[in-house]
């Protein structure tokens, strides 16, 4: 297998890797509990985990 007989230079690196921008993170309004949370993604209000508005797990009580 070929492999580079030098090494790359930084600027070289830093070159190609100019297009890799952070993207800014789409937020929403739960409709069911009115909080702000990340899109696609379940989020947790009052001890309990909702996913488009309908409850997914509920926490557990801890046993003595």
């Amino acid at each position: 297998m070929p492999n580079p007989k030098r090494r790359h230079s930084q600027q070289r690196s830093a070159k190609r890797r100019t297009h890799y921008l952070a993207e800014e993170v789409t937020l929403s309004k739960d409709s069911t509990t009115g909080e702000t949370h990340v899109r696609h993604r379940a989020h947790v209000s009052e001890g309990k985990l909702y996913y488009k508005g309908k409850v997914v797990a509920e926490k557990a009580p801890l046993r003595s």
